[in-house]
């Protein structure tokens, strides 16, 4: 459960900010903003979506900092009253829709805060999703850098050893059989690279940055979606509570995720599937999915990123230079408009004392 999971981290005071009050948008303001969304996103080449534990709520994981949230409560001395197991929990419509969104090609890239598991239990591949903060159904071998899908939850947290060994082969790479280590993050660990690295230049290529179910208090992971803005790029949050970085937002969207992530995918036409217990990677035998992002992988889009910065940044030169020149062009119109529309000066005393 997401409250064992919590206790298992290390103790950490600085939590961030707690239980702030959400806000609500009348339905006739959420549907005005959806199709808002709608307009940007088509109008978006690259968008990539960044989520919390808000689109998780619905499948009954509590997130940490809303009202009733894990540590909101935990300073009360309290647990939250629903707390579904991970291995019960199934992925919510947010997490089919935005694999449908994938699929469909609305969007590019999803980054992920979350550990529990259900962006991979949708089905969504590996080559979309960056999990900055771990997940709860890998195990990752020390020698060889494996992550092995489990079929059910790791039974630690922070990295420990799960008691189990790699099953890595000498046909694929011989790792002399490593001990495999559960994937979450503790406090004062640094963030996977390949992950954070993915995650950084998606977020920064992007066109349109949507962060879901997050108030954007944890960093890096919180900052990543606005590393698009000085490139021109635009930013849409949807979280119950306030965040951070609302000021920055070209538009905030106040309800629950699943209610825009269903607007948004009928106005796109496009299908929110069902959850399929087949297609769930973790229902399969233990090990036998891989998790890992191929290194050919980083490069190609280190590739694409350095070239998709480079064109936004001459284009947004471009436009600058093209603002400065249309000032001077307006300066000089109405210095011109202005010496015409004044009087002559005299030029002689009768002028004077006429």
């Amino acid at each position: 459960m997401s409250c064992n999971y919590a206790e298992g981290l290390s103790k950490y005071e600085n939590k961030g900010v707690l239980g702030v009050a959400e806000i609500f948008d009348t339905p006739e303001l959420v549907e005005e903003k959806c199709e808002q969304l709608v307009k940007m996103m088509l109008a978006s080449s690259h968008t990539v979506v960044h989520t919390g534990a808000g689109i998780s709520t619905s499948a009954g994981i509590p997130d940490f900092r809303g009202p009733n949230g894990v540590w909101t409560l935990e300073e009360k001395g309290e647990k939250p009253a629903v707390n579904i197991s991970f291995d019960d929990a199934v992925p919510t419509r947010t997490h089919m829709a935005l694999k449908s969104l994938v699929a469909s090609g609305h969007v590019q890239y999803i980054v992920s805060q979350n550990i529990d598991g259900l962006h991979l239990r949708s089905g969504l591949a590996r080559e979309h999703l960056s999990e900055l903060h771990g997940n709860m159904f890998l195990e990752v071998c020390t020698k060889c850098r494996r992550q092995y899908v489990r079929s059910s939850p790791a039974p630690t947290v922070g990295k420990k050893e799960t008691g189990n060994i790699c099953p890595g082969t000498s046909a694929e790479r011989a790792c002399r059989r490593g001990k495999l280590i559960d994937n979450i993050l503790d406090w004062e660990h640094d963030l996977p690279e390949n992950d954070l690295q993915l995650a950084f230049m998606h977020s920064a290529m992007a066109d349109l940055n949507i962060c879901l179910g997050t108030t954007l208090q944890i960093v890096p992971s919180g900052d990543l979606p606005l590393k698009n803005l000085k490139h021109g790029g635009r930013l849409v949050i949807c979280n119950l509570q306030p965040t951070k970085h609302d000021k920055k937002a070209d538009l905030k969207i106040s309800t629950y995720v699943d209610a825009v992530l269903e607007r948004v995918a009928k106005r796109l036409g496009v299908e929110i599937p069902e959850y399929r217990r087949e297609e769930d990677p973790t229902k399969r035998d233990t090990y036998s999915v891989q998790w890992n992002i191929d290194g050919k992988m980083v490069k190609s889009l280190e590739k694409r990123y350095d070239s998709t910065i480079k064109e936004k940044n001459q284009l947004k030169k471009r436009c600058s230079t093209s603002s400065i020149d249309q000032d001077r062009e307006d300066l000089k119109r109405n210095n011109k408009k202005l010496k015409q529309e004044q009087p002559s000066n005299a030029t002689n005393e009768g002028d004077l004392n006429s």
